[in-house]
């Protein structure tokens, strides 16, 4: 059976014949599976009244675990924000009660964030939702296929580090 990306490369393979359609097909399907599984989390998130950028930045503060803190700093680089970027979205979700900021008393110039209790419940929230988009795509595998596919998925990081 076909899926849109074989016709994808059908189309594809008449204009450019040497194009290799395995190469093709698996980016391609790539691709197409992160934009399903981004579009699929920010329908569940705005549910929640979250955007995704918020939704990842609680995450970067939550996965540090207790105290749920991090420098802005650090969370311009594990987001790949810059620091004015980085400024305007902690702005917004101190302003919702999110997270809230403050200098490290060991050296002024370092501004500390910190998950507040809205934030944590607003992330428990959704990390469910995470979830239940992630697992309904992923159980179309059996759990052999699954691991094979980690396994793959693997080597490909790998590769290109």
């Amino acid at each position: 059976m076909g899926d849109l990306i074989d016709e994808h490369i059908a189309l594809w393979s008449r204009e450019l014949p040497e194009m290799d359609p395995r190469v093709e097909g698996i980016v391609t399907r790539v691709q197409w599976l992160d934009r399903h599984l981004r579009g699929r989390l920010e329908g569940a998130l705005a549910g929640q009244g979250l955007k995704m950028w918020e939704f990842k930045t609680l995450h970067i503060l939550r996965r540090g675990g207790a105290p749920y803190q991090a420098t802005a700093t650090e969370l311009a680089a594990a987001l790949d924000l810059s620091p004015a970027a980085m400024t305007k979205r902690l702005d917004n979700l101190a302003q919702d009660g999110y997270l809230r900021r403050r200098h490290d008393d060991a050296d002024r110039r370092r501004v500390l964030v910190t998950l507040t209790q809205a934030g944590l419940r607003a992330w428990e929230a959704t990390i469910s939702l995470q979830d239940r988009v992630e697992r309904q795509l992923v159980d179309a595998l059996r759990p052999d296929e699954q691991d094979q596919l980690v396994s793959l998925l693997r080597k490909l990081v790998l590769a290109a580090r």
